[in-house]
């Protein structure tokens, strides 16, 4: 079962991605952006157009139509996750979600068997406190078999789910909940709801719910469950892609309006519950490092404070310059990560910081100083630029998110989102605005207000009328056939090469005013073999903390002022760069790219850092059970002097890493980082002719050269079957 629990995320909610932009005419190219970016707020609010449709039996249907591939999204929201779950009954939510994919009436079987061969993507089904949605991305030709199968499960569930069943996903769910506490950290989200709301509030417990609670749940425990919320006027369906409002309707009435209603719903009236002092919490974990968690509760979602607050969580956490992790990792560096986020849901929201201190730090430490940059946030507020960075990077976000149709930040998310929690679908259009046009002094009496001593740290709507099922009009004798579906028209794609050998890939795609670009070097872990190991990793963490002109800290401030995003990363057989531009700062997002790449100075203080920080996350794979079958088996596979048998981590060895010096790194580069021996991928906003000249200018001076031989070849296979077991004392359960 890939269904899984939602739980605390970064932004407002994970799923709310803004949608809709502005793309670039044709054939044209956005000037050299200015030295500072525009303020999101000159920007104007993106546009996800919908149509709206209710059935007689209260099902509200939203649709959205996008005819760029021939494909549609299909998400139903049901307005029910574990914050309606009596006393006794936690875990109904998800263990409900998971019995939803075991068959229906005319349909007893796996729901995967049926969606997987016709080309699903996307496909799964997620429970938090508040709703229970279910997703599939599909050719457009195969959408009646997906709402036939959506519409038997909303309608003709019960007659399929029988003990046996129930008693298969309740070993599941129970696993599932054995498998998130046994991971490092597993075991605070519970911690920290039972501390932070009050007894009967809807969130005092997690929505993976409790092994009493799930064992106690009988089978008419759960029908009862059903018939009272998973019913059409306790559901929004969103249909986004190549599909017309009027095709959409009719075959969701189809399908869908003969299913009865369920019974009127009541929700209960709660306030934010916020602490009116500090509480704390201790707690004791299988982990490598201490962490700090500070927790707030605070307004609900689609409140002005929770859209000031994802703001304020950007200000002291996003980014190097950031003002926690550039205190707490970057300069004092007794943090090895820092992170804040904004959780906003229908009752209310937790605003969290939480900060890793480094392998053996003084946590004491690491918490002062959190408390001191709240307080002087609370105190002086956000400077304009550090507002004017978070405000472009919600923005870049926002239109990031609209490339997509369906998943979470999709546009058919965005709809459904906003409509379960506000009753109205374009309202993350008033999000955007509020956070495009906030003040300095809006986000720091946000901050004070909420922000303040109720703390709690751990060292861990009426019933419609005349709603009545319509005419039986849907076959369900046989499930439908998907159809042919239509050919995909992907964008075509043009391939040259620079001067000095470099290939360069571009897909001309005009649906939003970004260009995303990919550099793939001929190296990765593999290039560590007969060198040190965590070569590779370590060089790939360390290109973007500084070049020859710019440190660290101005990479990350002239990234947060053009709205781009830079990755670096490292795989098996290649290392990586990546960003992400708004087509209109691509000139000076490319310097900067290019300057990452071809002159990175690797200083020796960033050095250290990084090179405890991946000492430390050795030790953290080394009690991570997924993590710790990584480390040992490629060299089981491969043997010794391939180049395959690296830690398929890529994280090295503590002896390797400790052996490293910035002139290593700085050799790697030298000896791997070749032109002719890479491949640089171009997608969005532009064409060949447009990005190549571009290219040509800040790639023309890295020279081409030869890299050395790989032991690649091919390995016979054992003679026999092999068995290794991995010791893991204390565990909860195998793997």
């Amino acid at each position: 079962m890939r269904c899984s629990v939602r739980v605390r995320s970064r932004g407002i909610v994970a799923s709310l991605a803004l949608a809709g932009a502005l793309a670039l005419p044709a054939g044209t190219f956005a000037q050299a952006a200015p030295k500072s970016a525009p303020r999101a707020a000159s920007a104007p609010i993106p546009d996800i157009p919908y149509t709206k449709y209710v059935l007689s039996n209260g099902l509200t249907l939203l649709v959205h139509e996008d005819h760029k591939a021939p494909i549609v999204a299909f998400n139903v929201w049901y307005h029910v996750g574990s914050g309606m779950e009596p006393e006794g009954k936690s875990g109904f939510a998800h263990l409900f979600e998971h019995l939803m994919f075991n068959g229906s009436e005319h349909y007893n079987d796996d729901y995967f068997k049926a969606v997987e061969p016709i080309g699903a993507t996307d496909l799964n089904g997620t429970t938090n406190t508040d709703r229970t949605n279910y997703f599939e991305n599909v050719p457009t030709a195969a959408l009646d078999r997906v709402l036939f199968l959506e519409s038997d499960r909303m309608g003709w569930l019960l007659p399929a789910i029988d003990t046996a069943k129930l008693n298969e996903q309740r070993g599941v769910v129970q696993n599932e909940k054995r498998q998130g506490e046994n991971q490092p950290y597993g075991k605070v989200w519970e911690n920290i709801a039972a501390h932070t709301y009050p007894v009967g509030h809807p969130y005092h417990h997690t929505t993976i719910g409790s092994m009493d609670d799930l064992n106690a749940a009988s089978l008419e425990d759960v029908r009862d469950w059903f018939r009272s919320y998973y019913g059409p006027n306790n559901a929004v369906v969103v249909i986004a892609g190549d599909i017309t409002p009027e095709v959409a309707k009719q075959k969701v009435e189809h399908w869908f309006g003969n299913i009865p209603p369920v019974p009127p719903i009541s929700r209960p009236q709660v306030d934010v519950a916020k602490m009116t002092h500090p509480t704390r919490g201790w707690m004791q974990d299988r982990v490598p490092q201490a962490r700090i968690y500070k927790v707030w509760n605070v307004p609900r979602f689609g409140s002005a404070e929770a859209d000031y607050l994802t703001l304020a969580a950007d200000i002291l956490a996003s980014g190097k310059s950031s003002r926690l992790y550039k205190r707490l990792v970057y300069d004092e560096q007794i943090a090895t990560d820092v992170n804040a986020f904004m959780d906003a849901n229908d009752f209310g929201g937790q605003f969290t910081i939480m900060a890793t201190a480094k392998p053996g730090g003084d946590l004491a430490a690491v918490e002062k100083a959190v408390n001191e940059e709240v307080a002087k946030l609370a105190r002086s507020g956000p400077t304009a630029a550090e507002l004017a960075r978070a405000q472009t990077g919600e923005r870049a976000d926002f239109v990031r998110g609209i490339e997509r149709i369906g998943g979470f930040g999709g546009k058919s998310d965005v709809l459904a989102s906003n409509f379960t929690y506000t009753g109205d679908p374009a309202h993350y259009k008033i999000s955007q605005r509020r956070m495009a046009e906030a003040t300095p002094a809006q986000v720091q009496k946000t901050v004070r207000d909420w922000l303040d001593d109720g703390v709690y740290t751990l060292e861990v709507h009426p019933y419609p009328t005349g709603l009545a099922a319509g005419p039986d009009s849907a076959d369900r004798s046989a499930i439908p056939s998907p159809g042919t579906p239509a050919a995909p028209d992907f964008p075509d794609y043009a391939v040259d090469t620079l001067s000095n050998g470099l290939q360069v890939i571009v897909a001309r795609r005009n649906s939003v005013p970004l260009i995303d670009l990919t550099l793939l070097v001929d190296a990765g872990y593999a290039a560590d073999q007969g060198g040190i190991s965590g070569t590779a990793t370590l060089t790939a963490s360390m290109l973007d903390e500084g070049t020859r002109s710019r440190s660290a800290l101005q990479i990350s401030d002239q990234l947060q002022r053009l709205g781009a995003r830079l990755s670096t990363g490292a795989s098996l057989d290649v290392n990586e760069v990546d960003m992400s531009s708004l087509a209109s700062t691509i000139d000076s997002s490319l310097a900067l790219f290019a300057d990452v790449v071809l002159h990175p100075s690797f200083p020796a203080a960033d050095f250290k850092r990084l090179q405890q920080q991946q000492l430390a996350r050795i030790a953290r794979e080394k009690v991570t059970p997924s993590s710790m079958a990584l480390r040992v088996i490629p060299q089981l596979l491969y043997g010794k002097g391939h180049a395959y048998a690296q830690p398929f981590t890529g994280s090295g060895t503590e002896a390797g890493v400790k052996q490293l010096t910035p002139q290593a790194l700085a050799s790697f580069h030298s000896t791997w980082f070749k032109p002719n021996h890479s491949t640089l991928i171009v997608v969005g906003a532009t064409t060949m002719d447009a990005i190549k000249p571009r290219l040509e200018r800040v790639f023309g001076s890295w020279k081409a050269g030869d890299v050395p031989h790989k032991n690649i070849a091919a390995v016979q296979p054992p003679s026999h079957r092999e068995v290794y077991l991995l010791d893991r004392p204390g565990s909860e359960q195998s793997l």
